[in-house]
């Protein structure tokens, strides 16, 4: 087994799937979860550690490159970080103009070029191999560690909702409580007869875009880390490239693509909140 131990094949899938979770024991005392058991227990407030360090760290790579890129930038020949940026802030920038058209709205460029850039950084921790830092960390002690954050719905659900939270303040800003109001109840179908069931349509529809904005990134990395897990569980250790290598080049797709649907969609969220009657 890829692992060396004495777990069975389920054993070591489960394994690389658990959180390191910090949380309330039944004793009331605080402290890590050491099953996956005990982790279902800590409820609620229970944090997943590994998560959190790696998604703020791979947040403050992102701050740092573009920080450095900003501080190195040249009216001159640049170099290949200034080119990096430029870049991506391009790419950003047409991605804006495209979908959010000429509104005004200095949130939404900063806001989209962070999630993309982000939300990659995140996927691209996927193609590290299933054992490479687990063992490292079990050695120091540390009996679960995953690294790829996208693989956590506490993450991708926690920016879709952070999302829905931005369109419901547009919203309420652009269109008023009235207007918001109005909207709710008469579209799709402008017909007094048919408020009731366009209140329930557009309650439905509203709820339903985070959940499927968050569940989306999160269900497409998972697939591709059990998939990963799965190849390292079937060979040894030294020999677990022969076949996570090709998955890993087709992978490398998904990751750049799964983030830049995620921006997408962020965008077309807000823009949408940025309707008013004129423009239906």
């Amino acid at each position: 087994m890829a692992s060396g131990g004495e777990q069975t094949t389920s054993e070591y899938i489960r394994h690389h799937l658990q959180n390191l979770v910090y949380g309330q024991h039944s004793d009331g005392s605080w402290g890590f979860a050491g099953s996956a058991e005990e982790a279902e227990q800590m409820g609620f407030w229970a944090i997943h550690v590994d998560t959190m360090f790696w998604s703020i760290s791979l947040g403050m790579v992102f701050l740092w490159t573009f920080i450095a890129g900003a501080k190195r930038a040249t009216s001159g020949v640049p170099g290949g970080l200034q080119n990096f940026c430029e870049m991506a802030v391009e790419f950003v920038d047409d991605t804006v103009r495209g979908v959010f058209g000429n509104r005004q709205n200095d949130l939404i460029a900063p806001l989209s070029l962070t999630i993309v850039i982000w939300v990659f950084l995140m996927n691209l921790m996927d193609l590290v191999p299933v054992d490479f830092v687990p063992q490292a960390f079990h050695a120091m002690g540390v009996p679960y560690w995953k690294i790829v954050p996208t693989t956590d719905p506490n993450v991708t659900l926690g920016m879709s909702v952070s999302v829905f939270f931005l369109v419901l303040f547009y919203n309420f800003r652009i269109k008023g409580p009235i207007g918001f109001g109005k909207r709710m109840v008469t579209h799709p179908i402008p017909h007094w007869s048919m408020y009731p069931f366009n209140f329930v349509l557009e309650t439905v529809d509203m709820l339903a875009k985070p959940l499927s904005h968050g569940l989306r990134l999160f269900g497409n990395l998972y697939a591709a880390e059990v998939i990963f897990i799965l190849i390292a569980a079937m060979l040894p250790f030294y020999l677990q490239w022969t076949l996570s290598l090709p998955w890993a080049i087709f992978h490398i797709l998904v990751i750049p693509l799964q983030s830049f649907i995620f921006m997408v969609l962020t965008i077309v969220y807000l823009a949408q909140a940025h309707e008013t009657d004129e423009h239906h």
